[in-house]
């Protein structure tokens, strides 16, 4: 399972059964003020039958880490202890705006293209590919 993990929205994604090609889910909200919806994130892994997870980590441009990948490497570690599943982490600079690319490529009217949440899940989307295309090639 894919995440792409932001202040207001979560973006998620799964892989088919050969864990060849991700796809998105739809995006979680966040509420403001509120811990993260870890313990609806980890039923959703249980549900869907995830073997694993890959977090987007939220690097500087130089490669540096911020107060905000110490927060994202927090959730991670939270839903690792509460899912028991593994925690992988994927560089996510620029996947916001491959992301947004792919988003517009797609057709859609303006409306639906501009709607943040499907933009979140397909950074997921890409996260989770990186990670699958990375291990593939081991």
């Amino acid at each position: 399972m894919g995440v792409d993990y932001g202040e207001r929205r979560i973006g998620l994604a799964l892989s088919d059964p050969t864990a060849t090609i991700a796809s998105p889910l739809p995006t979680v909200k966040r509420r403001r003020g509120k811990r993260p919806p870890v313990e609806a994130l980890s039923r959703l892994a249980e549900e869907r039958e995830a073997v694993e997870i890959v977090v987007g980590l939220p690097l500087a441009l130089d490669g540096s880490e911020s107060p905000w990948t110490l927060e994202v490497r927090r959730f991670g570690e939270r839903l690792a202890e509460r899912t028991g599943l593994p925690v992988f982490w994927i560089d996510e600079r620029l996947t916001s705006v491959e992301a947004e690319r792919a988003v517009r490529s797609v057709g859609l009217p303006k409306s639906r293209r501009e709607e943040k949440g499907r933009v979140d899940a397909a950074a997921a989307t890409l996260i989770l590919q990186r990670h699958l295309d990375r291990r593939g090639r081991a």
